[in-house]
């Protein structure tokens, strides 16, 4: 017996749906033996690259980077007035 063409055409659309997803989750994966994109920046870099951007919470992390240095600073003072061990 054959199916109306109403299920025809759905099996079509759902096996046609089925060849894109797989096609591209194949195309989008990365093979192996190709190694990962390396960024050469550092953490700090890239958090005072985006402190210097205008886009909304640059200013929270452009002060936490302050609030950084200014830790750093303090640790750092008080550890030359220190007496040695």
């Amino acid at each position: 017996m054959l199916k109306p063409p109403k299920e025809i055409t759905s099996m079509r659309r759902v096996l046609l749906a089925g060849s894109l997803l797989l096609a591209t989750q194949v195309a989008c994966t990365r093979p192996a033996d190709r190694p990962k994109a390396q960024d050469e920046r550092s953490q700090r870099q890239r958090d005072s690259v985006l402190g210097a951007s205008q886009i909304p919470g640059a200013a929270g992390v452009r002060h936490a980077l302050e609030a950084s240095d200014s830790a750093a600073a303090r640790r750092a003072r008080e550890d030359s007035a220190a007496p040695a061990p």
